[in-house]
């Protein structure tokens, strides 16, 4: 059935206006059409932020689901399948991709109803997914924006239980704004009135923009450093909320920056005081979580094959300066409790700083090789122009045709074990674990 499905995607694709261009009014449209199933959902955690949104998102249902709640999720982009952006509890209870029938027969009656009208691939996608939540039984549904907030298409979901916003970087300025306020406020849109908001670690512009919001809203916030924070200790992760401190294992996702995403994924789950969620549930939901492409080690399959015994692959779609911040100090941490050397395979999408990405790995990285993303679905990076940059910040360059080439290049010039880190796009990202497992990336 994965062969209908290809082919309602690709029709789907073709629609018209192609790009999101930030407006609610064609998908409030559709879903009146569709009988408003944003208004039948179960309790929904409404998710915002330009890093760390996935994570947390990952954190909270691996909490829900560690305490016997039926989990509903939307994500996006997928990785491998397009199924992954729909999460749905299976027969067992837990939270799986949706299968690929349930899927086209969704997106197909969307499309029925929509009947030819102007809708872009996204708000049908996104209607298929709120669709889904309404019609299968669930207790919680966690929703992860897409782009910006305030005219993302999830915020036709008026009222949800609780809103997060997670760190506010710079990205998608081309859409959101030129500044960190303009992309702060796009951000703070998802906040309503009166329902409480979890707010992750900020700089003081963002802050500031968001604190604004929801003043005007009476939102009530909880805020990190004022009413939570959460901190590695003596191999544990400590949480301390206004009235209460709970000694945790360290989360399974490794870096610095994941201790912040599942401290705000805790207050959360603190803040929606939802009954059966206990320490027990945080704690166990912190080491079971998964979450692909995020400082994931490859340790296995047709990619690591390619690399001699002793060398490390390692994956992250992470591709903003703030991303690169946090892969960095990751793989510094790495070097400290076994030194290898580092280098970076890197493809990277057209709009992206490059630069600022890269910049945080100088002197870290001695070499950098530079690759195309198979199929991207707008204009990437050239591999020269990033080995260009790479190379104005003291790496040693080169460029390869794909990663398979990048490996075999690494496998034919490295004397000693390495350890290589591809980076610079979760499109990428995808075709490394689809060519590593010999699948195909369903399209983006």
């Amino acid at each position: 059935m994965t062969r209908d499905l290809d082919d309602v995607l690709a029709r789907l694709r073709r629609l018209h206006p192609l790009m999101m261009d930030l407006s609610l009014e064609r998908i409030q449209r559709l879903l009146v059409k569709l009988g408003s199933p944003e208004k039948r959902l179960p309790p929904v955690v409404h998710i915002a932020g330009t890093n760390g949104k996935g994570s947390t998102t990952a954190y909270l249902k691996a909490i829900f689901e560690a305490a016997g709640k039926r989990v509903h999720a939307y994500t996006s982009p997928h990785l491998v399948r397009f199924a992954e952006r729909i999460s749905v509890p299976d027969a067992t209870g837990a939270s799986r991709p949706i299968d690929d029938v349930q899927l086209t027969a969704l997106l197909r009656r969307v499309e029925e109803i929509n009947a030819g009208d102007p809708i872009t691939f996204f708000e049908v996608t996104t209607a298929a997914a709120l669709l889904a939540f309404a019609e299968i039984t669930a207790d919680v549904v966690l929703l992860e924006v897409g782009l910006g907030g305030e005219f993302d298409t999830t915020n036709v979901v008026d009222r949800p239980a609780l809103t997060i916003i997670t760190p506010v970087a710079m990205d998608h300025a081309e859409k959101l704004g030129p500044t960190l306020a303009h992309i702060a406020k796009a951000k703070a849109g998802i906040l309503k009135r009166g329902v409480p908001g979890v707010i992750s670690v900020q700089g003081e512009e963002a802050l500031e923009v968001i604190e604004r919001r929801a003043a005007a809203l009476g939102a009530p916030l909880r805020i990190w450093g004022r009413d939570f924070d959460a901190f590695a200790q003596n191999g544990r992760m400590v949480f301390q909320g206004t009235d209460e401190v709970m000694d945790l294992p360290l989360p399974a996702l490794i870096g610095r920056h994941q201790i912040v995403n599942a401290g705000t994924a805790v207050a959360a789950v603190r803040a929606l005081r939802m009954p059966g969620v206990d320490e027990a549930s945080i704690a166990r939901g912190l080491v079971e979580v998964t979450w692909p492409a995020r400082m994931q080690r490859i340790a296995a399959g047709h990619l690591v094959d390619r690399l001699p015994e002793g060398f490390e692959l390692w994956l992250d779609g992470g591709h903003n300066p703030h991303c690169g911040s946090a892969i960095a100090q990751t793989l510094a941490d790495l070097e400290e409790r076994s030194p290898k050397p580092l280098c970076l395979v890197v493809g990277m999408m057209g709009q992206k700083d490059t630069e600022g990405f890269l910049t945080p790995f100088r002197g870290l990285a001695k070499r950098l090789i530079a690759v195309p993303i198979p199929g991207a679905h707008e204009a990437p990076h050239t591999p020269e122009a990033v080995a260009r940059i790479g190379l104005g910040l003291g790496f040693s360059v080169a460029t390869a045709s794909g990663v398979p080439a990048a490996l075999d290049r690494l496998k034919a010039t490295e004397a000693l074990a390495t350890r290589v880190l591809i980076c610079g796009s979760l499109y990428l990202a995808g075709h490394v674990l689809a060519m590593n497992e010999g699948r195909q990336v369903q399209m983006n």
